[in-house]
């Protein structure tokens, strides 16, 4: 008997955003409180000031909980903007309590693009990225159109680099055994979901990273 042939990344793309879409409204609540509390008092959180984040869409795991204690607690928080061009490139922008929203060009909430309060990726000091699909060895595989990977870039070019510190949040259900790395990928710190740290083949949360 032969064995089946390995979905191809569009394919593992489609039926892993199924399986976070199939979650419950009451499973994505718990998801999001469970989310909070493995980060929350974690010392990458207490420790960052510059933290960029992200809202939540297609099912993804919602971190807004953690944005709304991290701006509480005096820190500057940042969302990622898509600029108009050239339309590859997306930048971090300063988001504050009452801040309006406009959704850009996948209908995804965003604030107005204002370059004065746009921060260089370098200077940030945790990043809080969805994604798709997730392993025990970094790996992450987003939505396909290479925003994130283009960001961070310098990374992959540089292993003297330090910051900022990589996280993927997701759900339980998006992790698989093993994503094939292409060469442009940059490799996550770790993974975080409601329930586990996925760092360095162990799903244990770490005292630090």
């Amino acid at each position: 008997m032969t064995e089946p042939a390995p979905l191809s990344r569009p394919q593992l793309r489609r039926l892993l955003r199924n399986a976070r879409r199939a979650l419950t409204p009451r499973e994505q609540r718990q998801a999001a409180l469970g989310l909070y509390r493995q980060l929350a008092q974690h010392p990458l959180f207490r420790r960052a000031r510059h933290i960029s984040l992200y809202l939540p869409t297609d099912g993804e795991i919602d971190p807004r909980l953690l944005l709304r204690a991290a701006q509480r607690q005096g820190k500057a928080t940042y969302l990622p903007v898509l600029s108009a061009w050239p339309r590859t490139k997306m930048v971090f922008q300063r988001v504050r309590p009452g801040d309006k929203l406009l959704p850009n060009r996948f209908r995804i909430l965003e604030p107005r693009a204002d370059a004065r309060r746009q921060r260089n990726v370098w200077a940030l000091d945790l990043v809080l990225l969805p994604l798709v699909g997730f392993d025990n060895e970094g790996g992450r595989l987003g939505m396909g159109g290479g925003f994130y990977d283009r960001s961070l870039a310098y990374l992959a070019r540089r292993n003297s680099w330090r910051k900022p510190t990589l996280l993927g949040l997701a759900h339980e259900c998006q992790q698989v055994d093993r994503l094939a790395q292409a060469s442009w990928d940059v490799p996550l710190a770790g993974t975080v979901t409601d329930k586990h740290w996925y760092v360095a083949g162990t799903s244990l949360e770490p005292a630090t990273l």
